[in-house]
């Protein structure tokens, strides 16, 4: 890719604060904990924290042409640099599947501190882009399933033309126990609609354990707005559990949340990145927009996919580069 030039833009998108800084909070996570402990064990809390992470931590393989922040790496110690995250929720663990799984949410998000702002993308599962490594189109969320984390990181590269510096994926299962581990969450439904043995209506505060959350976050069919739907309320989910997450209650918990995390979130950050982007890209949390990635489904082959109009990518894919100065 040609060397671009970076630059400061200001985009003017309808901002979600509540909901941003809950998806942002899922890769500083650890740090909240430690940071909400204080004085409370702190020692403990962490060596518990670097421990997990370690086990979190996995490589990603980038394809070289593809890589799209060639003259440097970003670097987060000065807390100068915007940086990108993909966050994706794999659906491994769910009905008790054992394979790779599809990542049916992804999410770009950026954090940019000089403009303290941070941007959260959406992406529907069925998009349908060149899938990098195997040389075909197809739905997003199969890249995952082909060649897991590397091949999805490298397709949405490739789809906005911009670099991934950092992934966080969490299973399926793993969103259910972590609810369960902090005694469950509450949301509040935009529909009123029925899933397995659960009833969601409209409007209606509604506490949920790990199982009845999961329900509530899979639906598609009977919502009207489809998988835009879904993954409103994904981030509905997102939002009550890293709420408690964060609460002193789940604090004097840490230990059960720390062990569900572990075996069920993956990310590329280290220990040490996660405390320079504590400490320097705090302010960025402050203001978040949020953009919604759109298109048309349609029938090709007898499979339903999400055709994203150029326009439509261009769109999103200018808005990012200004987000990360590129």
């Amino acid at each position: 890719m040609n060397e671009q030039s970076r630059s400061k833009r200001n985009q003017n998108n309808k901002k979600k604060k509540s909901v941003g800084k809950i998806v942002l909070s899922i890769f500083l996570l650890f740090l909240l904990v430690l940071t909400v402990a204080g004085g409370y064990v702190a020692w403990q809390v962490y060596s518990d924290l670097r421990a997990t992470t370690d086990e979190m931590y996995e490589e990603v393989e980038e394809q070289e042409e593809h890589t799209a922040r060639t003259d440097k790496p970003v670097v987060v110690d000065d807390g100068e640099d915007p940086f990108s995250i993909l966050l994706m929720g794999v659906d491994t663990g769910e009905f008790d599947r054992q394979y790779q799984g599809r990542s049916d949410t992804m999410m770009v998000i950026t954090v940019n501190p000089n403009t303290d702002k941070t941007s959260i993308v959406s992406i529907p599962r069925d998009t349908y882009t060149e899938i990098i490594g195997r040389g075909h189109l197809d739905k997003i969320n199969h890249a995952y399933a082909f060649g897991g984390t590397s091949m999805a990181v490298n397709t949405v590269q490739n789809l906005f033309d911009i670099p991934v510096d950092y992934f966080v994926s969490v299973n399926m299962e793993g969103m259910q126990q972590v609810v369960d581990a902090v005694g469950g969450i509450t949301v509040t439904p935009p529909l009123t609609f029925k899933i397995g043995e659960y009833q969601f209506v409209e409007g209606e505060p509604t506490h949920m354990d790990g199982n009845k959350a999961l329900e509530y976050s899979r639906m598609r069919y009977e919502d009207p707005e489809g998988d835009y739907g879904r993954q409103h309320r994904q981030r509905q989910v997102i939002e009550s559990t890293m709420q408690k997450v964060a609460s002193l209650d789940s604090i004097r918990n840490y230990g059960s949340i720390l062990e569900t995390m572990s075996s069920t979130m993956r990310t590329n950050m280290k220990f040490d990145e996660m405390l320079d982007m504590f400490s320097n890209y705090r302010g960025a949390v402050n203001t978040v927009d949020q953009l919604q990635l759109s298109g048309q489904g349609e029938m090709i082959g007898g499979v339903y996919y999400e055709i994203i109009p150029d326009e439509e990518i261009n769109r999103v894919q200018d808005y990012l580069k200004s987000e990360l100065e590129l």
